[in-house]
């Protein structure tokens, strides 16, 4: 049987252990930083050293929709220092089950966007929680 690629809209992400309904999420990514250092040896080593420093943090960005009464991420974004919660976001494969993971070791709100108003729009109001993320892995169960 031939595996088919997963579909981006069938997910599921949960922070400290909730689940939440988002409708994007975006940003997911690991990425290293490189560092280039010039030196005097480089009649045996090249010019150039290339290193690669740890995971950068990563900027994630999820929308949902705005809902009365549901004040949760203005009260983490405002709470004192912030505290740092854990993530996961998981594609879902046609059975229901998780195929892949990313999970998030520790996220800190940076940014609460409220809605666009528009007194002739009819729009769904959507308000998106930033993030910066750390310890970010992927697995596949």
């Amino acid at each position: 049987m031939t595996a088919l690629p997963l579909v981006s809209h069938s997910f599921r992400a949960t922070v400290a252990g909730e689940t939440v309904a988002f409708t994007e999420v975006s940003g997911l990514a690991i990425e290293r930083e490189q560092a280039t250092y010039r030196h005097g040896l480089s009649e045996w080593e090249g010019e150039d050293i290339h290193t690669y420093c740890s995971p950068k943090h990563q900027r994630l960005t999820l929308s949902r929709g705005a809902f009365a009464g549901d004040g949760r991420f203005f009260a983490w974004l405002v709470g004192e220092d912030a505290v740092p919660r854990a993530m996961e976001v998981a594609m879902i494969d046609a059975t229901g089950a998780a195929a892949l993971v990313w999970r998030i070791r520790r996220a800190v709100p940076v940014k609460l966007g409220g809605p666009t108003l528009s007194a002739t729009g009819t729009d769904v109001a959507v308000e998106t929680l930033e993030v910066m993320a750390s310890g970010i892995t992927v697995e596949r169960p």
